[in-house]
């Protein structure tokens, strides 16, 4: 089947600019749809067409399904590309494009809404032969005793979470019995508010896991194959700062272990383009959080150690086209590391919009920038703090160490704060450097710090 011949991107900030490289290499004219906040943003000058969908506000512009539609349906666009964020994980949206006669770059609404949901999601995962952290079947009935009966066959720490949450939002740790009952009906008031949603349910608490994920790649004729995992165990408030490819001191056959399987699950529930399925990884066990059915912040440190490009599959399996590589095909080599570029206070962590006076990146062997911004760019205060991506990749993890070092030492940023000397202060940490912290790290790291 023929590629599409022009694709809308429903998104901004960096996802955008990469989404319209890999369809500008596959030769497909791109739409961008924009707030008035990002009007002289990179990609808006770059696209072939560009439509104002909205003020700065997102549930006015990059969450109005109605102005996306319509600015697919004025510019004679055949699929929607969501990207990450906003609505990439919306359902409803997936299902509004497809009813609308587009094609959505992504998964069917139903499977996005399995996922969605956690409970329903780990049912799922439990049924493909997945593993899952011990917890609760489904969701926590309301009975108190059968909620404590359920804790004590866990064991303390348990954690409770919402069904509906995301992005280390509506969860609870618990220690002690006496605690039980009512973080569960505080986090099912919480998941009720954010979640429209109050089903919660309990996993136990594991104290030191590491954060592994498995990147997938599905087509609508049965083929699916994983890239390996990566690494995203340097986190703050469950919000990613560093990842890398592969997993430090992770074995051969886990490996092969662990990327099977999560590509046997992803053709058992008629999974289609890119999908990342996470885990705890604790005492060489893995256990199954959640699945992304999207494309990834980190998905090109994948890229680098397997010469993938996942966004040009995601838009070629859109498409009706067959993946272009087989799992035996599939190779890596070397190790890559990305860094998430925020304009914010690299320890307080506040945001830190405005105008970028100086802005110089850093090039040479092995690095890679992925980034909207320029110097006299206005960062804007109304969306994620993120402005970019530096990426280094060496031939061992040691090489590629030294290399972001080096790309670090060589970034000049002015008139905004960044969080750079913050990821300076990582890969120069002798616990990083040796590889395999957990999720805990840098938050403890920090506080060691100040």
């Amino acid at each position: 089947m023929a590629l599409f011949e022009k694709v809308l991107i429903a998104n901004r900030g960096e996802i955008a600019l990469r989404i319209q490289r890999a369809c500008r290499e596959l030769g497909i004219k791109t739409v961008v749809v924009h707030s008035t906040a990002d009007t002289e943003a990179k990609y808006v000058k770059l696209a072939d067409e560009s439509v104002c969908i909205g003020p700065p506000p997102s549930r006015e512009s990059y969450l109005n399904i109605p102005a996306i539609i319509a600015a697919a349906e004025v510019t004679d666009a055949e699929a929607i590309h969501p990207g990450y964020g906003f609505l990439s994980e919306n359902a409803d949206f997936a299902e509004r494009v497809e009813q609308s006669g587009f094609q959505f770059i992504g998964p069917t609404a139903e499977v996005i809404r399995m996922m969605g949901d956690k409970v329903a999601a780990k049912k799922a995962m439990i049924a493909a032969g997945v593993p899952c952290v011990p917890g609760s079947e489904g969701a926590l009935p309301d009975d108190p005793k059968e909620i404590v009966r359920c804790a004590r066959a866990v064991g303390y720490p348990v954690i409770i979470k919402a069904a509906g949450g995301g992005g280390g939002r509506g969860m609870r740790v618990v220690h002690t019995e006496a605690a039980l009952i009512n973080a569960v009906n505080t986090t099912k008031a919480e998941a009720a508010a954010a979640f429209n949603n109050p089903e919660v349910y309990m996993e136990k608490f594991l104290e030191n896991p590491r954060h592994i994920e498995i990147q997938i790649l599905a087509d609508h004729h049965g083929n699916v194959i994983h890239l390996g995992e990566r690494d995203c165990s340097m986190q703050r408030r469950h919000q990613k700062v560093v990842e890398e490819a592969p997993a430090p001191g992770l074995s051969q056959k886990l490996r092969d272990k662990i990327g099977q399987r999560c590509a046997d699950a992803c053709k058992k529930i008629g999974y289609r383009g890119a999908g990342t399925i996470e885990f705890l990884f604790e005492n060489d066990e893995f256990y199954f959080i959640e699945m992304n059915t999207r494309v990834q912040v980190e998905h090109p440190v994948t890229e680098f150690i397997t010469g993938v490009d996942i966004v040009q599959e995601q838009i070629r399996v859109a498409s009706g086209q067959r993946l272009s590589i087989r799992q035996k095909d599939v190779t890596f080599k070397g190790h890559a590391i990305e860094c998430r570029i925020n304009a914010e206070d690299p320890f307080k962590f506040t945001p830190s919009p405005g105008r970028i006076q100086t802005w110089h990146m850093p090039g040479g062997p092995g690095i890679r920038v992925d980034s909207h911004a320029y110097a006299n760019y206005v960062v804007p205060p109304h969306y994620d703090s993120m402005i970019g991506k530096i990426i280094s990749y060496g031939d061992t993890r040691e090489q590629a160490i030294a290399r972001m070092s080096i790309a670090l030492s060589e970034v000049v940023v002015e008139g905004i704060s960044t969080n750079v000397p913050l990821h300076r202060r990582i890969m120069r940490d002798t616990h990083f450097e040796d590889g395999g912290t957990s999720i805990h790290y840098l938050e403890h790291m920090l506080a060691n710090d100040v």
